[in-house]
């Protein structure tokens, strides 16, 4: 999986290519610790070139997910393609998590 981060303001971009699942969700589980060691920023993850999601990876989103509620700013996925989506859709994720077009 490859990572590019694209920090504007307060607003930090995650475009993720490829597979999250359990070998490259520690990647993104760190590129995380490393974006909120700059304190409160809202985060978009960029999922247009992501193929597969697993539920090691939901677990990395959802813990996301929290510590953004937490920090009281905001998280939103785009560009999610229809197999990543119905994966959001079914666990209920969906419920939980902003994900737009």
């Amino acid at each position: 999986m490859e990572i590019t981060k694209n920090a504007k303001g307060n607003t930090t971009t995650l475009a993720l290519q490829g597979r999250l699942d359990t070998v490259t969700s520690t990647q993104l589980a760190n590129e995380l610790s490393v974006v909120f060691e700059g304190g409160a920023v809202d985060l978009v993850f960029d999922f247009a070139a992501l193929e597969y999601i697993s539920s090691a990876g939901l677990r990395v989103v959802l813990t996301a997910q929290k510590k953004v509620n937490a920090l009281g700013t905001e998280m939103k996925i785009i560009g999610a393609n229809e197999s990543v989506r119905e994966i959001f859709d079914i666990t209920g994720f969906s419920g939980i998590i902003s994900i737009n077009n």
